[in-house]
């Protein structure tokens, strides 16, 4: 106590102008550099992400460009207007850190620390080292996606039928299951629809039935139930007879079928040139996924069953009785068809007026058959005396890709993550024996078609990140040995972002990685700024000891380690501590978004809160090793300039 108020008794009651705004700029100076370093690290570390395509380019490069924008601004201002900014608002008398009670506390409890560990040494790095290896384990037992699910706040319901299935038929399912979907208290409105809309971009057959489901405000739930927990009550309530139930939502399932054409999460695609074939090979594989945990709703993509009405006219028939193949095709098209007699004009809009048989005119073969056609020779005739009428089997719908005709075994994955489903199902394929005929491949589709592309992007995108850091250090310090000292920090934030996805029940998707993405360049921020204030600890000790071994012994590295550690520790814990307010509250978000928002943000929290534990603790402990390194095999210490 006496020593402090002695040093406060020495303290100047006030300087001049002069002396005040030196200070400010050799300040600026000594951190302007390094804050501006980091800066540009934490754009570069962002930069990898613009070379992500697809559905994942799309949904994050906007906020690599909002972040990239707004870090080139505050790049800019750090060297600029925050020098300026300073000189007109730090005025009157300068107090140092340690009048401030939190400084002290900190330092205090800080200090002590900082000296165990590097009293400690092997005995911290054994830790450190032993808690970035328990991390692998723990990041191969997470499953894989490739983006966590979004939550629409609706449901869309594609059951399919069989592909002959009457518009009678279909209708009356339609109307039955809107009934019982609506049952469910959680409901709030249903609008289904069958077949094709009047858009030439939906080929949707009539066995196809789609109905959005849109669910009212969670504060209108029954107590405990969750969305998964609806779905699962309109599943067993709808298992109707020859209809099989499809559950996704309406944006993800339009994205889905736009850019893979399959309308689950996985298809399973069966190219080839016989749809027949197609279709064996594809019940085969149904059989061969069956049972496979986390597989649902998997059903064959209908490619035969589909029913024709074929008439075909006899031309021996026709010359007796003086018709022709025309008079035969214009009396299907008045009746059956529907032919155009006018057009109605209402506003802008105009209207074709179509003429056709009443449906009971033509509901069964018999009553086609007696289709009257009139004869210039005997008068009427039925259009049975003339041609053949007869049901015959075809495709409902061709589909075709890269030139050749394609089938689909189509599923979706709950309760279990889709990479690791989607593996097992493999394996089962390349267990299963006679299933692909020569001439015949199969292509694994849907998302985990995106999360193969998204998988191997990120496999040298990461590295990559690394690489542009590690130059934008050696920039920073002109020394491979200060940049490898902040590089080296990254590891181990990985520790904590680890163990928060881990504890969190969080798949790996393209989400997380983006997260770690961006940990890479906060943590290494915060490690640059500790890297400052060693070197000028070390400045300060040639500066006080000269720079010779035989002048600086090992407990004065030490002292001076600490020092530089210790010192401005007050900022280095706001670098940690503005990153983390930032963050935290997306963690309390629950609102549309939160779902692929919290993925993002897990990572960077947990590894932000270990890196920085690492840096304060650890970094100062490898500074002192290179420094003792120097010192016995140079004899001196190699100074960094600090001020820049």
């Amino acid at each position: 106590m006496n020593w402090y108020k002695k040093k406060k008794d020495m303290i100047p009651s006030w300087i001049s102008e002069e002396e005040r705004l030196a200070i400010i700029e050799k300040s600026s100076k000594q951190v302007s550099r390094g804050v501006f370093f980091a800066t540009i690290i934490i754009i570069t570390s962002f930069l990898p992400v613009f070379m992500l395509t697809g559905q994942e380019g799309k949904l994050f490069h906007p906020l690599a460009y909002t972040k990239t924008f707004i870090l080139v601004v505050d790049a800019l201002l750090v060297i600029t207007l925050a020098p300026v900014l300073i000189s007109f608002i730090l005025k009157g008398k300068f107090r140092p850190d340690h009048e401030n009670p939190v400084n002290r506390l900190l330092e205090r409890v800080y200090e002590p620390i900082v000296r165990a560990v590097l009293k400690w040494r092997k005995t911290t790095l054994a830790v450190n080292i032993v808690a970035l290896l328990a991390t692998i384990p723990l990041l191969t037992s997470l499953g894989t996606e490739f983006m966590p699910p979004l939550d629409e706040q609706s449901i869309l319901f594609m059951p399919v039928t069989l592909p002959d299935i009457s518009n009678s038929e279909v209708k009356r399912i339609l109307q039955v299951q809107d009934k019982i979907i609506k049952s469910v208290p959680e409901v709030e409105t249903v609008l289904g629809k069958a077949g094709r809309a009047s858009t030439a971009t939906d080929n949707s057959p009539i066995s196809m039935i789609e109905t959005i489901i849109k669910l009212k405000p969670k504060s209108e739930w029954r107590p405990s139930i969750t969305k998964k927990d609806i779905v699962k009550e309109l599943d067993a309530k709808l298992q109707i007879p020859g209809v099989i139930n499809g559950w996704t939502q309406p944006i993800v399932n339009r994205i889905n079928m736009l850019s893979t054409g399959i309308r689950t999460d996985v298809g399973v695609k069966v190219y080839g040139k016989n749809l027949d074939t197609i279709a064996r090979v594809s019940e085969k594989i149904k059989s061969t996924l069956e049972g496979t945990a986390g597989i649902s709703d998997l059903y064959v993509e209908p490619v035969t069953g589909g029913k024709y009405l074929t008439i075909s006219p006899r031309r021996e028939d026709l010359s007796r009785y003086g018709l022709r193949v025309d008079d035969v095709n214009e009396a299907i098209e008045f009746a059956l068809g529907g032919a155009s007699i006018a057009n109605t004009i209402e506003g802008r809009k105009r209207f074709s007026i179509n003429v056709r048989l009443a449906q009971s005119y033509r509901n069964s073969i018999e009553t086609i058959k007696r289709l009257p056609l009139m004869s210039p020779v005997l008068g009427e005739v039925p259009l049975s005396a003339v041609a053949d009428v007869a049901f015959e089997n075809g495709p409902p719908m061709i589909n075709s890709e890269n030139a050749m005709l394609r089938g689909a075994v189509l599923f979706n994955v709950r309760e279990r993550d889709l990479g690791g489903t989607v593996q097992e199902a493999i394996e089962k394929m390349s267990r299963a024996k006679g299933i692909l005929p020569p001439g015949y491949y199969i292509e694994w589709s849907g998302q985990y078609e995106n999360l193969i592309r998204g998988q191997q992007a990120l496999i040298w995108i990461a590295p990559l990140v690394l690489l542009i850091i590690f130059l934008a250090l050696y920039l920073a310090f002109n020394s491979l040995r200060e940049a490898f000292l902040s590089l080296i920090t990254v590891p181990f934030a990985l520790i904590g972002g680890a163990y928060m996805i881990y504890f969190w029940g969080v798949n790996l998707s393209v989400a997380v990685a983006v997260g770690f993405i961006a940990l890479f360049g906060i943590a290494v921020e915060t490690g640059i700024v500790m890297v400052i204030y060693l070197n000028d600890a070390m400045a300060q000790l040639v500066k006080s000891k000269g720079n010779s071994a035989d002048s600086i012994t090992p407990a004065d590295l030490r002292k001076y380690v600490v020092h530089g550690a210790v010192k401005r520790l007050r900022p280095k814990l706001m670098t940690v501590c503005v990153s983390l307010f930032g963050l935290v509250p997306i963690l309390w978000s629950n609102g549309v978004g939160a779902d692929v928002m919290t993925p993002i943000v897990l990572p960077m929290i947990g590894g932000v809160l270990t890196s920085s534990t690492h840096i304060l603790l650890v970094t100062p402990l490898i500074f002192l090793m290179t420094k003792e390194y120097e010192l016995r095999k140079y004899g001196k210490l190699q100074i960094h300039d600090t001020q820049h």
